[in-house]
């Protein structure tokens, strides 16, 4: 991330928050966060994750966060999409396990997992609100919520409270303004994400060049990985991923969400180094998230 960018985003948010709030996260800052994994493990201990994606004709985005998911150190992840994806995820991610939709509202028993992802892909038709709207109910362990649930929460915004603690928010600025209102600058959409996370006790990663995570106390951090090759098609579906694992794994909202925006930012460096801002995916993200995390973890 270019540094002028840097800069100009602390001096914005000087505007809004006293200095001590407001935080610019170098690899060093992101290091130091990192569970340490032991020896003797087995994949219990890592966390099992469900992430509700997916939709006819979208069974992509459920991939790519699945993909993430699994490339982000989770130790198990079922995922919950509608029958007519069943075959494309089971074929496209064999490693996770699968859940029909439909099986999933009739039978909403959660208890077995350590977090919940929602969103990507999902639609926002009666049928994927209600199973959202049981999720919500249902749920006592953290969520990472993106796209399409953000969405059909503005659209139900008595689904709000219904959030578990814990929890960290995705959106992309269209999709902060569904929840918020329409801001007149970036200084008022920060503002307003500021009084979401305040209001609510989300954690909320707003995503841009950089990305903010805003957090309840009212604190800003600024993260300093990504491109604009980034700003493609899945690319925060790779994000959601990687939250969902995180918290799978017991990292706190707040950490899940500044060491997720920093690997995913830094896997997106090394794709764009590799095969240009223009010429790379979102896969190229996942594909690169392995050499991110080497890169954060040796010599720790």
């Amino acid at each position: 991330m270019d540094k002028a960018y840097i800069e100009e985003t602390k001096k914005a948010l000087e505007k809004l928050l006293p200095p001590e709030s407001i935080e610019i996260l170098d690899q060093a800052d992101v290091r130091c966060l990192f569970k340490s994994r032991p020896q003797q493990a087995h994949k219990g201990d890592f966390g099992h994750a469900l992430l509700y994606a997916g939709s006819h004709g979208m069974a992509g985005a459920a991939i790519l966060s699945a993909r993430a998911c699994l490339r982000s150190g989770v130790g198990l992840l079922t995922v919950c999409t509608p029958s007519c994806n069943n075959d494309i995820l089971q074929i496209s991610v064999p490693q996770a396990m699968t859940i029909p939709a439909d099986d999933l509202y009739a039978n909403p028993d959660i208890s077995r997992y350590n977090a919940i992802g929602a969103g990507p892909g999902l639609g926002k038709a009666d049928s994927q609100t209600a199973v959202l709207d049981k999720l919500l109910k249902t749920a006592t362990c953290p969520m990472v919520l993106d796209a399409d649930a953000l969405n059909i929460i503005s659209l139900n915004s008595h689904m709000l409270e219904y959030v578990p603690a814990g929890s960290v928010m995705t959106p992309h600025p269209g999709e902060l303004a569904r929840l918020t209102g329409i801001s007149k600058d970036w200084n008022e959409m920060i503002a307003k994400a500021l009084d979401l996370a305040e209001n609510t006790g989300i954690t909320v990663i707003v995503k841009g060049a950089p990305s903010v995570t805003v957090t309840p106390q009212r604190k800003a951090f600024i993260n300093t990985t990504g491109n604009n090759g980034m700003a493609t098609a899945g690319s925060g579906d790779v994000l959601t991923g990687i939250v969902l694992a995180l918290l799978a794994q017991g990292y706190s909202a707040l950490h899940a969400a500044v060491v997720a925006a920093f690997i995913h930012g830094l896997a997106g460096d090394k794709a764009a180094q590799e095969l240009s801002a223009i010429a790379m995916t979102s896969a190229d993200i996942i594909t690169h998230l392995p050499n991110a995390w080497l890169e954060m973890t040796e010599n720790r």
